[in-house]
């Protein structure tokens, strides 16, 4: 039997869950990593994409938009907004509804939902109810604020199955690594863009805007129907892997934690775990009941303030902060791009080689620089801390945009090669830094019984700060006016500086059990420091439990 350790300095902990957290690593882990990872890799692949082929969108459906000064069309800004951002409208209403459901019906009842409604929505992005510009923008953000209501619901429900899943020592960097597959989905979502526009260019070849003023000699619009083709394809291949994952998901058992903690029940999560991992457990139903009655306050209530409002003021802001600057990297990298000598002007171009060029520059930044800030944070997560890491990327993204933002005209016109790895930087300090700590630390701040819904607040939060990147920030920078360039960087800036200040208000969780850092094992006062006192950990149990080995079965 797995023996009850004096977790954090005096509290209580149950069997099954010690054994979890002193579980070494196993091919389950992996499988879950896999599985609740693959939900992420659908999730950045379907909210970045749109990124390569919103230019495109412009191009054929407002060809005229700026016959006025001589250049291919593009969309509205209201209209270049709503597509781009309604997805995160989605995403933040998802969240705080698959949150709740996650901590009142279970995190595997509503955790195959999400998959299906990725994919029947990723295929409806790619269909129109009319051929008009109003009807295809109309159909496809219809479809995509359900996409981002599907993807709202992976984040919480993911972040909290894998922290209750894994063992204290690699709970990091397994959290992590789930996060870490954004960074492969945006990896594809350039990639794929890429490849598809350059299959449908080889069969409609095409001079440059210039040439004709995106007109055929009989006054057609150009590229079609291969270009109108073309998008619709890349937003329709989203639907993959959340097909592809679903089986799996589905055999997931219910988390020990949730079945022991929420529903009561310690025989069913004890023989959940014994078939998936390799332990080996008794059941404790009596001190169970000891251990719920002491965790039974809401959310709502002044005993979760106390413990924990703290906390949750922390997680939301910093999210908030973080995917403003995040969003505004990612949703307006198109419009950065010719400033770093990545793209050329789009009249040189016609409409699928300027989507080519986009996702191929996407592809670069995203396989260079933010890729590997992904993975360095699995490395080291649980070697420094999730505290150091967020501090140091706030700080350097700062650093970063407020170069970029000051010497904008220089970089723009004599320093190309400088601005891409200023530019790359930024984005690898992101993801080696709070992009991927946020997402980790509302995993193991809260207690089990509203894990999924304070998760789901803070990842709301920063749901928030995307659509101020939406429907704010790009504003901007759409039509690449170097002083509004310069605005929108310097104002991320200081958005990053204030996201360095608000990470004070968040306790390290390294190398804690999550009973103890939410202190649901009795030892409130621990939970609440954010640290904990090695030598009382590692002491023996007082004299009235312990025994000397001699006299021990």
């Amino acid at each position: 039997m797995a023996e009850n350790g004096a977790g954090g300095g005096g509290g209580q902990n149950l069997a099954v869950l010690d054994a979890l957290d002193s579980a070494r690593t196993q091919m389950y882990h992996m499988k879950a990593i896999v599985i609740a990872g693959m939900g992420f890799f659908t999730d950045a692949y379907d909210l970045f994409c749109i990124t390569t082929v919103s230019k495109l969108l412009g191009r054929l459906y407002y060809p005229d938009s700026n016959a006025d000064i001589g250049k291919p069309g593009t969309m509205p800004v209201r209209i270049n907004n709503m597509v781009t951002g309604v997805a995160l409208v989605g995403t933040l209403m998802g969240q705080l509804v698959f949150g709740y459901f996650g901590d009142k019906l279970g995190r595997k009842r509503v955790y195959g939902i999400t998959l299906v409604l990725m994919a029947v929505c990723a295929i409806g992005s790619g269909l129109s109810f009319g051929s008009s510009a109003s009807a295809v923008i109309g159909t496809l953000c219809f479809f995509r604020f359900w996409l981002g209501f599907g993807i709202g619901g992976d984040y919480p429900l993911s972040a909290t199955i894998m922290s209750e899943y894994a063992n204290k020592k690699t709970r990091g960097a397994f959290i992590a690594a789930v996060f870490a597959m954004q960074g492969v989905g945006i990896i594809f979502a350039g990639l794929v863009s890429m490849i598809v526009s350059a299959i449908f260019l080889h069969y409609n070849p095409a001079p440059a805007w210039d040439a004709h003023h995106g007109r055929t000699a009989d006054g057609q619009m150009d590229q079609w129907p291969g270009a109108d083709y073309m998008w619709r394809v890349v937003l329709m291949l989203g639907a993959f892997p959340a097909v592809a994952t679903f089986y799996w998901r589905m055999k997931m058992p219910e988390t020990a934690r949730y079945t022991a903690l929420i529903e009561g029940n310690a025989k069913q999560a004890t023989n959940d775990m014994q078939k998936v991992l390799e332990i080996r457990i008794d059941e404790e139903q009596e001190k169970l009941s000891k251990f719920r009655a002491a965790n039974e306050y809401s959310l709502l209530s002044m005993e979760f303030a106390r413990r924990h409002g703290l906390h949750l003021i922390g997680t939301t802001t910093t999210w908030f902060l973080l995917d403003i600057a995040f969003y505004s990297q990612n949703l307006t990298q198109k419009d950065i791009f010719p400033a770093i000598n990545l793209t050329g002007p789009p009249g040189t171009m016609s409409a699928l080689k300027e989507v080519f060029v986009i996702s191929r520059a996407m592809f670069l930044i995203a396989l260079f620089g933010t890729f590997p800030g992904y993975w360095v944070t699995v490395a080291l997560i649980d070697k420094m801390g999730r505290y150091l890491i967020q501090l140091l990327g706030f700080f350097m993204m700062s650093l970063f945009m407020l170069v970029m933002g000051i010497k904008y005209e220089y970089l723009k016109d004599h320093g190309h090669a400088l601005f891409a790895i200023l530019y790359a930087l930024s984005f690898f300090f992101a993801n080696f830094g709070p992009n991927s700590t946020t997402f980790v630390l509302p995993a193991e701040l809260f207690p089990t019984r509203v894990r999924s819904t304070c998760h789901a607040i803070s990842a709301a939060s920063g749901k928030a700060g995307a659509i101020v990147a939406a429907f704010g920030v790009q504003t901007l920078t759409l039509k690449g006016d170097p002083k509004h360039m310069k605005q929108a960087l310097i104002l991320l800036s200081v958005t990053n500086m204030f996201g360095f200040f608000f990470t004070f208000l968040v306790p390290e969780t390294m190398g804690r059990s999550l009973e103890e850092i939410s202190g649901e094992d009795g030892n409130v006062a621990g939970a609440a420091a954010g640290h904990v006192d090695k030598d009382v950990e590692k002491a023996p149990p007082s004299s009235t439990e312990w025994q000397p080995p001699s006299s021990m079965n």
